[in-house]
């Protein structure tokens, strides 16, 4: 699961990923995305695309 770490002093929080939440990422990228398609098509593609990393607690 994601791990979210917190820094204080400069209210920007990282955000630390598993090797599962990697490939379930990629996974969800490759549904959305055609081989063939170029960067810009990729990126419209994927503007309004939502992938939910589960937040260990």
């Amino acid at each position: 699961m994601a791990k979210i770490i917190d820094y204080e002093n400069s209210g920007r929080r990282i955000i630390r990923l598993s090797t599962a939440d990697v490939l379930s990422v990629v996974r969800e990228y490759q549904n959305y995305v055609h081989i063939r398609s170029g960067y810009e098509q990729t990126k419209d593609t994927l503007q309004n695309v939502v992938i939910y990393i589960p937040e260990d607690i």
